[in-house]
């Protein structure tokens, strides 16, 4: 009697078979997302901010320098504590040259054309950075920046009333005062030496920041009047 072999079921679960996969799978890929477009602003349509360096590290966190086509804002950022820290440095310096014969709480030397006047503003920075760039061969903005590090303060001298008498002491100043200070006093050389002067302001004021990036006390008055407040200062410690 012939025996007959039967497979068991569990045999015939175990093998597997491969199934060919089409074409059409094998070669189907997922669809690659499309990268936003960032466009890349320069400053006046100019000079190229982003590769601008900060050297000071106590400045770096409070000066701007975000690509940005025009620097005004117009006031979009005026109703926020620490406003400062959204503005360009270069709408910075235009809005302290349109005050730039205020000192002392008072104003020294009469700048009542130069006030209110933000396109006209707008126009003499974009000819100083220019004038800066033809004489330099550099990008403007890093010279403003260096001459900005070089005029910044380090301690002033603060007033308080002991008793029936005035004191006098000497403090260190606050990141975001410095950088104050130092786009006040350029903008006050500037205008000192272009008033009742045939050098006109442009020059004046490329010729200021200049100075204060090759750290020119002779020529800078922005510099002597910073090594002014830090002796009162140190006198005063």
């Amino acid at each position: 009697m012939e025996e007959k072999l039967i497979e068991s079921p569990a045999a015939s679960v175990s093998e597997t078979v491969d199934i060919p996969l089409s074409d059409e799978k094998e070669k189907e890929v997922k669809p690659k997302k499309k990268q936003k477009y960032v466009p890349k602003f320069l400053l006046f349509g100019k000079w190229d901010t982003s590769s601008v360096e900060v050297k000071d590290r106590g400045l770096a966190v409070y000066m701007n320098l975000e690509p940005v086509l025009i620097p005004r804002n117009y006031g979009r950022h005026a109703g926020k504590q620490f406003h400062k820290l959204d503005m360009s440095i270069v709408e910075r310096l235009m809005n302290k040259m349109m005050i730039p014969g205020h000192k002392s709480k008072k104003h020294v030397l009469s700048s009542g054309a130069a006030g209110g006047k933000s396109e006209r503003t707008m126009r003499l920075t974009r000819q100083v950075l220019a004038k800066i760039e033809q004489q330099t061969k550099q990008n403007p903005v890093q010279i403003l920046v260096t001459a900005i590090e070089n005029v910044a303060l380090l301690e002033e001298i603060t007033a308080y009333q002991m008793g029936g008498i005035m004191v006098r002491k000497a403090v260190v100043t606050s990141p975001q005062r410095r950088i104050d200070w130092a786009l006040r006093l350029i903008a006050q050389a500037a205008f000192q030496k272009s008033f009742n002067n045939k050098k006109n302001i442009v020059d004046a004021m490329a010729a200021e920041i200049l100075a204060c990036y090759n750290k020119d006390v002779q020529n800078s008055n922005a510099m002597r009047e910073r090594e002014r407040i830090e002796r009162e200062a140190e006198g005063a410690r």
